[in-house]
């Protein structure tokens, strides 16, 4: 078929048309992309994305965020640090960051206190804090406390053998301590010898006295209390040490005896040597919970029970049925005894009080909030690491000083992506890949061949 010059010259018109198009379209394309970025995140905990609770704290900022980073010139690096603040610049525009070399701006690193790489310094109106890690745990919580300014301050009673913010040894606090500090709370001890308890107490934490409080530090505690005061009181098995009014006065009772855990294929599986470290699994709906993940371990606790409704209670933590407060010794031979006094569980380990305080002036509606805890051991510096015991703690004191969105903004954690097979597993899919399917192979070959030769 022979084609006119006309024809032709219509065709090579239509072809031009089209590659002019095409790239058109592609250069659209390219420049779209450029200006304006879509992203999907298909893991299976959404960690790539932020969190509900970090963009609803974007939201309620009214003014700029200022973000430096303290990074080398690595590529690497700082692609990944953009790839965090970018979700953050994605939800609010005025979020601005820049990323700093110390090595060579080392005036902007001295200024802003800065002593190693990967150090974030997060501005808002006329305030700073420097965080150590890039995290949307830290920069969220960072960015709440920033736009609530003021004091939130922590203070221990000592004075009677209680545990120690400052010594490292296996029983002290010292790394509660700075994991508070870190999150922007300031610590402090106070003897009640000394007077009352400071008015700009956020809560007052009371650890295990091991020596009995003088009748005048009891009613310094309880004015506190009178006077609208948060309080953590963690207590041990063993003598109250003359705090007993103080529970009454709360509309509490510490139980006596020491809790024990008779789930031998529990303690086996979470390796667990003595039958008084109780784990717990499961836990109350309760803010103090609510990214509660894993299970958290209490070693040689008691039960707390509430006698009297002063305060409206929750139960956060219990042992688990197989359990019971042993009033004995405990011997090499733990054995549940009613007849002795043994209390059958689940027993309740760390309750939650709560009560409606008068109204501010602003019209705001104030809580006074009151955490108690059958064991201090399990913020002690050798069982804070221990499954969610760190969480808890955390969540605990944010609650106490008020900073309950703290608690919602926890780190993303990937999820368990390993095959563990046993050798029987193994075996059998070694036999699949190297001898069935092999064999199966071969028999449809054979098949195949058999078929065509009988045509």
């Amino acid at each position: 078929m022979r084609l006119s010059r006309r024809t032709r010259w219509q065709l090579q018109l239509q072809k031009t048309i089209f590659i002019v198009l095409l790239l058109t379209a592609v250069g659209l394309l390219g420049w779209l992309s450029n200006q304006h970025a879509v992203t999907f995140d298909w893991t299976s905990n959404k960690r790539n994305t932020l969190s509900d609770n970090s963009i609803e704290l974007l939201q309620t900022l009214e003014h700029p965020v200022q973000v430096s980073v303290y990074v080398q010139d690595d590529e690497t690096v700082r692609a990944a640090v953009e790839e965090i603040l970018q979700r953050y610049q994605r939800k609010k525009a005025d979020f601005n960051y820049r990323l700093i070399n110390p090595d060579i701006d080392f005036e902007s690193a001295q200024r802003d206190g800065v002593e190693r790489y990967g150090q974030i310094v997060i501005r808002y109106q006329n305030n700073k804090e420097n965080v150590a890690s890039l995290s949307e745990q830290n920069i969220s919580s960072a960015l709440l406390r920033l736009s609530r300014p003021g004091t939130r301050k922590l203070v221990f009673i000592k004075g009677h053998g209680e545990k120690s913010i400052t010594d490292s040894g296996n029983t002290s606090f010292s790394k509660l301590a700075g994991e508070l500090e870190r999150k922007g709370l300031t610590l402090d001890s106070h003897n009640l010898l000394l007077g009352e308890i400071p008015q700009d107490t956020s809560a007052a934490v009371i650890t295990s006295p091991q020596r009995t409080y003088l009748d005048g530090e009891v009613e310094l505690i309880k004015q506190y209390l009178d006077n609208g005061g948060n309080l953590l009181w963690m207590m041990d098995p063993g003598q109250m040490q003359g705090l007993e009014p103080l529970a009454e006065s709360l509309g509490i009772r510490f139980m006596e005896g020491t809790l024990i855990d008779n789930n031998i294929n529990l303690r086996r599986t979470l390796r667990i040597q003595h039958a008084a470290m109780i784990p717990v699994l499961d836990y109350n709906a309760h803010a103090l919970t609510e990214n509660i993940e894993y299970n958290t371990l209490f070693p040689f606790s008691r039960g707390v029970e509430q006698i009297a409704d002063q305060f409206q209670s929750t139960v956060i933590a219990r042992s688990l049925p197989k359990s019971w407060s042993e009033s004995g010794p405990l011997e090499d031979e733990i054995a549940f005894a009613s007849a002795d006094g043994d209390v059958e569980g689940p027993i309740a380990i760390v309750m939650a009080l709560e009560k409606a305080l008068a109204a501010a002036a602003d019209g705001e509606q104030p809580s006074q909030r009151i955490v108690v805890v059958g064991d201090s051991d399990f913020m002690a510096n050798n069982y804070l690491g221990t499954g969610a015991n760190l969480a808890l703690a955390m969540n605990v004191f944010n609650w106490l000083a008020g900073d309950d969105a703290l608690i919602a903004i926890e780190p993303r954690r990937t999820p368990d992506i390993q095959l563990q097979l046993d050798d029987g597993e193994v075996m059998l899919i070694g036999v699949g890949f190297f001898l069935v399917l092999p064999a199966g192979l071969i028999l449809t070959g054979i098949v195949i061949w058999l078929r065509r030769r009988r045509r």
